[in-house]
C-alpha cells in the first residue's frame, strides 16, 4: 500500500476540517507599533499555517549545514592516502621510510 499517499490524504483531511471551523475566526496581525504595520481581520488558520511555513524556512539552514559538515568528515577520512597522512603526522621528525609506510618485516623470507 502507498503509506505515503494515505499519511498525505489523512494530514489534508485534519488541514482541511481546521480551516472549516476557523473560517468565521479572524485575528489582527500588527508588525509594529504603528496602525501602519498591522493587517485586520486575518482568518487564523492562515496566521497559523503562515507560522509553521515560516518556521519550516527557518530550520532550512540548519538542516543542510548538519548534511554539509556530516559529508565533509566522511569525504576526510576515507581511503588510504586519509590513513597514511594520518601516520604520517603522527610521526614527527622522521623521514619518509620511518614513517610506518612501508612494511618491514620479512615474512621468513631472506
Amino acid at each position: 500500500m502507498p503509506w505515503r499517499l494515505i499519511e498525505f490524504i489523512v494530514l489534508f483531511a485534519v488541514f482541511f476540517l481546521f480551516i472549516i471551523f476557523n473560517l468565521e475566526n479572524k485575528c489582527d496581525i500588527s508588525f509594529g507599533p504603528t496602525e501602519y504595520f498591522r493587517i485586520k481581520d486575518v482568518p487564523v488558520f492562515l496566521t497559523v499555517f503562515s507560522s509553521f511555513f515560516i518556521g519550516m524556512l527557518c530550520t532550512l539552514p540548519l538542516i543542510f549545514a548538519s548534511k554539509a559538515r556530516k559529508k565533509a568528515k566522511f569525504t576526510r577520512e576515507k581511503g588510504l592516502l586519509a590513513k597514511a597522512s594520518k601516520k604520517q603526522s603522527k610521526d614527527s621528525g622522521g623521514n619518509s621510510a620511518d614513517s610506518g609506510l612501508f612494511d618491514k618485516n620479512h615474512y621468513g623470507i631472506d
